[in-house]
């Protein structure tokens, strides 16, 4: 391992009240002192915050007044001694103190990943570990991020090792039965099905929850349609609490769909306002417009049907409405208690309960919090089992693979060509791939195409 002091900012670059660096190496002792001098080196305590004055080292000039903490190895996330620094989050002061501790000798900046790989390398954390960091920082909803967690605790990691004992404790027996071969004619291999066959089950199991990143990247799709002027851009503001989508009394403001970020208690959603469905086009953008409208609601996860609560009709039922999730009914707030107000096509969607349907007053925000509830449910689904976990990572099925395929040769040579020494070198090469997954054996070409994937400063 590179025995040179690294460092990087913690925290993305711009504006903020505060910004994090991370220092890990031998030389942060003198990092200490070179920046705050010799009384702050002196009284350097593990895990006290103190306050100090940070100077370029080269030409004395202040930097910033900031809080700093040392965490002395290997009680640390390194495993080596860290140095965290706090400056004020002016992008000229990180800048400033990223180069006067670049500057120092011994000292330079951190590749990506690299803190965390130390960790790893210093025995902090296995590769498994390793990889959930990264799903702990891009987890796009509660769940994931509640299955990273669980990773990052070692979850996996036990399983893996329970399963890799019980491939070893098999592979011991196999050898010994090799080092007697000459003397026994037929080795007894009563029994030992079952328990290939165990492993394997144990295998397949955790092969199973695999969820490939590139669809857990993939945020949920709630698409609002409806009539021009159905107040489908108001709605989309009152569920932002911001002004992002022009709104307009003329019908047909919005000619294209528009898409913005909405949070949600389960995580995050693409909420997509769209071109107003008529019942027919006015011109050859309009109907473009309502062309584009109906593509992105085939891909919607969510169907939001919004309707005119003061309108005397909404869609027809020819143009796909039948299909919305959700109905809602929105100008609450404008509307006649006495009027009937639901739309004739709504009404037939809504019998045996096929769709929910509310009232939205999008000007007083009533209804808004039932319906954020609606696609909360209805786009993160609770997890039944709160415990179960799954893998993430293309290496980790890799390996899993490898296992399994070495699993099922061994259950072929049984049958077939039960030479002891055969099932012996299989059952290796299944150990091998197991242990691949925590990282007991890897290869550098290895670290280094799962590190390089991390930001600088983790």
């Amino acid at each position: 391992m590179d025995s040179q002091t690294i460092v990087a900012p913690m925290t993305p670059a711009g504006v903020s009240a505060v910004a994090a660096l991370r220092v890990s190496g031998t030389r942060v002792r003198d990092v200490v002192r070179r920046l705050f001098g010799d009384k702050h080196a002196s009284a350097l305590e593990p895990r006290k915050a103190s306050l100090g004055t940070a100077r370029d080292p080269q030409t004395g000039k202040v930097i910033d007044s900031l809080l700093y903490l040392f965490f002395e190895g290997p009680n640390s996330y390194t495993g080596e001694d860290v140095l965290e620094l706090y400056p004020h989050g002016n992008p000229l002061i990180v800048r400033d103190l990223l180069q006067a501790i670049r500057g120092i000798e011994g000292v330079r900046l951190a590749e990506p990943g690299e803190f965390t790989r130390r960790a790893f390398l210093n025995g902090k954390m296995d590769l498994t570990q390793a990889e959930s960091v990264a799903d702990v920082i891009h987890s796009a909803n509660r769940a994931e991020l509640e299955n990273a967690h669980r990773l990052l605790s070692g979850a996996l990691s036990k399983k893996i090792a329970t399963l890799a004992a019980q491939v070893k404790d098999i592979s011991a027996r196999l050898e010994l039965d090799v080092d007697f071969a000459e003397e026994e004619a037929d080795p007894d291999f009563a029994g030992w099905e079952t328990r290939f066959v165990s492993v394997r089950e144990s295998i397949q199991q955790i092969l199973n929850s695999f969820h490939g990143k590139a669809s857990l990247s993939r945020l949920p799709l709630a698409v609002l349609y409806g009539a021009p002027n159905a107040g489908k851009s108001s709605l989309v503001n009152a569920l932002l609490g911001e002004d992002r989508v022009l709104v307009s009394n003329v019908p047909g403001t919005t000619r294209d769909f528009v898409e913005v970020r909405l949070f949600l208690p389960g995580g995050e959603v693409r909420l997509v306002d769209t071109a107003g469905i008529a019942d027919r086009a006015t011109d050859e953008l309009d109907a473009l417009s309502m062309k584009k409208s109906k593509e992105i609601l085939e891909e919607a996860d969510l169907k939001i049907l919004v309707v005119d609560s003061l309108a005397p009709a909404g869609l027809r039922s020819d143009e796909g409405d039948n299909d919305a999730d959700v109905v809602v009914y929105s100008k609450s707030d404008l509307r006649d208690p006495n009027a009937s107000h639901m739309d004739p096509i709504a009404s037939t969607m809504l019998q045996g309960d096929r769709c929910a349907a509310l009232n939205i007053s999008s000007k007083t925000g009533d209804g808004l919090a039932a319906l954020k509830d609606i696609m909360n449910a209805a786009l993160f689904k609770e997890n039944a089992n709160a415990e179960d976990l799954w893998i993430t990572s293309e290496r980790e099925k890799a390996c899993l693979e490898d296992a399994l395929a070495g699993v099922d040769r061994v259950l072929n040579l049984l049958k077939n060509n039960p030479a002891v020494e055969l099932l012996a070198f299989e059952m290796q090469l299944v150990r091998r791939a197991l242990q691949s997954i925590t990282g007991e054996i890897s290869s550098e070409d290895i670290l280094q195409s799962i590190f390089a994937g991390f930001c600088i400063g983790k």
